[in-house]
């Protein structure tokens, strides 16, 4: 998205020779690079290939990798890779977010319950037992699905 200051490292708005010249590279290695599936810019309704400022930077990513001798099919995985870890890093922000609200949600605790003498459900808090004879030494645990203090 466009801000008044310009338009944001997503916006694909370099025309291939001005990517390749912002890269350090022929254009033909940026349509190469576009063919193997390592850099694919957006495409405007002729064809055209149009390159945005992230698509800059891994251009030079592939450039620096090839130049410590990695082969442009160890490029493409090593790229997937990087991809993968940040799609998890963005995930594992959202689920510790989804937690968090949940714990608070819960109170600082999760909810306790028991069977009471008579067989009625009793909420207690975490940490202590129902009071009484005890019928019996059973044990039952049931966590709901989804449940977010482990497993």
């Amino acid at each position: 998205m466009a801000t008044p200051e310009g338009p944001d490292r997503d916006t694909p708005v370099y025309v291939i020779s001005v990517a390749a010249e912002l890269a350090g590279m022929h254009a033909q290695t940026l349509r190469q690079y576009d063919r193997l599936g390592l850099v694919t810019p957006s495409r405007t309704r002729g064809g055209g290939r149009r390159y945005s400022a992230r698509d800059i930077d891994r251009l030079r990513e592939v450039q620096a990798l090839s130049a410590d001798g990695v082969s442009l099919a160890g490029i493409h995985r090593i790229l997937g890779l990087e991809t993968q870890v940040e799609a998890m890093r963005n995930r594992l922000v959202a689920l510790t977010a989804e937690n968090q609200a949940l714990r608070e949600a819960l109170g600082r605790s999760p909810r306790v319950f028991a069977a009471g003498l008579s067989g009625e459900v009793v909420t207690l808090r975490a940490g202590t037992r129902p009071r009484g004879p005890a019928s019996s030494s059973a044990l039952a645990v049931w966590r709901p699905q989804g449940w977010p203090f482990g497993d």
